[in-house]
């Protein structure tokens, strides 16, 4: 089969793009190794960025986003037993829309859908020919049977685990990382919200986090051991810790309900450069993830495929590559700044192994800070709903 450009992975980068294109008169097939069951029901984070709202919104797919997403205008940082709330429209005149990511993922399948877009599940054996060359393409087995895509280009939105990223040559690829020393313990809880905002709190027993999914399901996360096991926290466990680092002493209580998902994430960031070599260019988590302390995973890709989409459209209308020759310098300036918020947002909140009483005094003093200076919680509001 021929097409103009083949996508690999169909989450809300390879999906948007695959859209973006559509719109643009572009063809384009998805392959995704999972089923569209599963890419549907897998439940991630989804605090949306005005910038990403919008484009979302441009692109004809965000209708169940203003219908059914929260609009929030501030986040409140909790510390010493006091809750500070960050005004983010009135520090910025923007906002942000909770809204999950598996949602975001129906709206982009039913609109692909819809316009007869190509998108093929649970694919296996993928790999990619002849990237340095003008014709690539890329091989794969569909439902038993072996099968190819001839390609003008070949996008990689497949994330950190695909088979795009090792594609790359590795002659001038540079990988930058940090892992830390601690993870996330999140639990998916059927009640009515806790907050109608984002709490973000810090602890001496460690870092919690506040936020909704909808208006019946909450999602908390606490700062935990990344080797622990979910089997070792009992629901009664779970919430006396919740208890214990989000409430203080003005009769705020987190709401209780039945847990129905636990998990533990990672937390890393990760920057692998350049995101592009010939005809094979990378997006979202296939070249970059970031701790989910900023919000900013689901938006950097949105950014990425926003800039793909542009140098693409250029290609095809007037056989320029310009853009797309400066897509890895033009995205890192968006990618190495959220690196930056997300590293500075997880070092300000969370406990630390190997923190000496000097160093977690001075967390202190930088949180109060930020709550008590304009500049600086500016700085937080405008990097937060990405107004750079």
């Amino acid at each position: 089969m021929r097409t103009q450009v083949a996508i690999i992975g169909a989450g809300p980068a390879g999906l948007l793009l695959s859209h973006l294109l559509h719109l643009n008169g572009i063809e384009s097939i998805v392959l995704e190794s999972r089923s569209q069951a599963d890419i549907e029901a897998t439940i991630r984070a989804g605090v949306l960025e005005q910038g990403t709202m919008d484009i979302l919104n441009n692109a004809g797919v965000g209708a169940r986003m203003q219908a059914e997403g929260a609009l929030h205008h501030g986040i409140e940082l909790a510390f010493g037993g006091r809750r500070h709330r960050i005004d983010l429209t009135e520090l910025t005149g923007k906002s942000i829309t909770v809204y999950p990511q598996h949602e975001v993922i129906k709206d982009l399948v039913a609109a692909r859908l819809a316009a007869q877009g190509e998108l093929l599940f649970e694919v296996s054996a993928v790999e990619l020919h002849g990237v340095d060359t003008t014709t690539p393409s890329v091989s794969f087995t569909h439902r038993g049977e072996a099968a190819r895509i001839e390609a003008d280009f070949v996008i990689g939105c497949d994330g950190y685990h695909g088979v795009t990223r090792p594609a790359m040559p590795g002659q001038g690829r540079q990988d930058y990382q940090r892992t830390y020393g601690f993870g996330w313990f999140g639990i998916l809880v059927e009640s009515a919200p806790s907050s109608d905002e984002l709490i973000y709190a810090r602890h001496e027993r460690g870092f919690a986090l506040v936020s909704t999914r909808t208006p019946t399901v909450q999602r908390l996360y606490f700062q935990c051991d990344p080797a622990d096991h979910v089997d070792n926290w009992s629901d009664d466990r779970i919430w006396a810790e919740l208890h214990a680092r989000l409430e203080n002493n003005d009769g705020w209580r987190v709401n209780e309900g039945r847990i129905f998902q636990k998990n533990i994430i990672g937390m890393r960031s990760f920057v692998s450069t350049p995101m592009q070599s010939g005809r094979l260019f990378l997006a979202g988590d296939a070249a970059h993830i970031v701790p989910p302390t900023g919000a900013k995973g689901m938006n950097l890709a949105v950014s990425d495929v926003q800039l793909l989409a542009q140098g693409l459209e250029q290609f095809y209308r007037q056989g320029s590559e310009e853009r797309l020759q400066g897509y890895t310098a033009a995205a890192l300036k968006r990618i190495w700044r959220a690196e930056y918020f997300s590293w500075w947002m997880t070092s300000l909140l969370h406990t630390f192994a190997d923190a000496t009483p000097f160093k977690r005094e001075v967390q202190r003093a930088e949180l109060e800070c930020v709550v008590s200076s304009r500049a600086m919680a500016t700085a937080l509001a405008e990097n937060y709903v990405g107004a750079f």
